[in-house]
């Protein structure tokens, strides 16, 4: 793999390239007839225009670019992606559960506005994630096809499902059986999700979107393999919100399962078996930045 330097620059190039579609995307889409509550709206968009990478979507309109489409072709999934993902996070943030007070480096929904507000908010992101595929992808069997995709990654097969294991297992004695579990479904089923949503709408085939299932759940299973790393080594500054929450929470982690070290290694074995997936692809370059800067995270 290349230096960490240069996965780094790589990545953040690519980011630059596909965010200003994606937040061009959000403001298009973004409820443009509603006459919902003002504040309802505007604890809405506090969440959604935070800020971030915005590598769900990103990696949607990459996987379209890998099948040979054009990144446009996933617009309407990768905003819908960035919805979910953002009222994930609110209400991952609220005091029921992991009891933030900071979100990409400002205060969480339920501190700028209140909890109540907050719990809206996610709701009404959730479903209108879906409204937006239903109304803005332009082929009917591409629109049912992307809306079933998101509806198992964020449900309680998914994400939801995976929030829940992860609650019960907090303080619980170190189970790697379990914990992949948690990781596969509260992070990796997302960020899976939107790899087949983004190569669905860019045109896959059947073949090429066997492989990018495989490579979505090796990243997304890296992905948290690594964020668990840094929530024990980074800083606030670096991450953007409070490090050491899951220790605090005494949550089963891979650190905690099998030591930093042996994490690190884990991640980057995930990350190789990725690669191996984008091989058949005409134009997996996107893909293949995204899965290496992954591991570079994690040094």
């Amino acid at each position: 793999m290349p230096n960490d330097k240069g996965n780094s620059s790589e990545f953040e190039r690519l980011v630059d390239r596909m965010s200003t579609l994606v937040n061009q995307a959000l403001k298009r889409f973004a409820w443009p007839r509603t006459n919902a509550p003002r504040r309802l709206i505007e604890a809405m968009e506090y969440s959604l225009y935070a800020g971030g990478k915005r590598l769900r979507p990103l990696l949607a309109l990459c996987a379209a670019e890998a099948v040979g489409g054009r990144p446009d072709d996933a617009l309407p999934a990768a905003a819908a992606l960035e919805m979910i993902h953002t009222y994930s996070l609110i209400h991952d943030d609220l005091p029921a559960m992991d009891d933030d007070d900071l979100r990409r480096g400002r205060a969480t929904c339920h501190k700028a506005y209140d909890e109540a507000t907050a719990i809206l908010a996610g709701d009404a992101l959730n479903t209108y994630a879906f409204e937006l595929v239903l109304e803005h992808v332009p082929d009917p069997r591409h629109a049912v096809a992307v809306g079933l995709e998101l509806a198992r990654a964020a449900g309680i097969d998914g994400m939801v499902g995976g929030q829940m294991a992860d609650v019960e297992a907090e303080g619980a004695a170190p189970d790697l059986q379990r914990l992949v579990y948690i990781h596969e479904h509260k992070t990796g089923a997302l960020i899976a999700g939107a790899v087949t949503c983004g190569a669905i709408l860019g045109g896959a085939s059947p073949p090429q979107l066997d492989c990018l299932r495989r490579y979505g759940r090796g990243i997304g299973l890296a992905f948290q393999v690594v964020d668990d790393i840094l929530d024990m080594t980074a800083t606030a500054e670096q991450l953007g919100k409070s490090p050491g929450k899951d220790a605090a929470a005494n949550k089963m982690t891979y650190p905690r399962v099998m030591g930093i070290e042996k994490a690190r290694a884990h991640a980057q074995e995930l990350i190789r078996k990725a690669l191996d997936e984008l091989a058949v692809l005409p134009a997996p370059h996107g893909l293949r930045v995204v899965a290496e800067y992954f591991v570079s995270r994690a040094h």
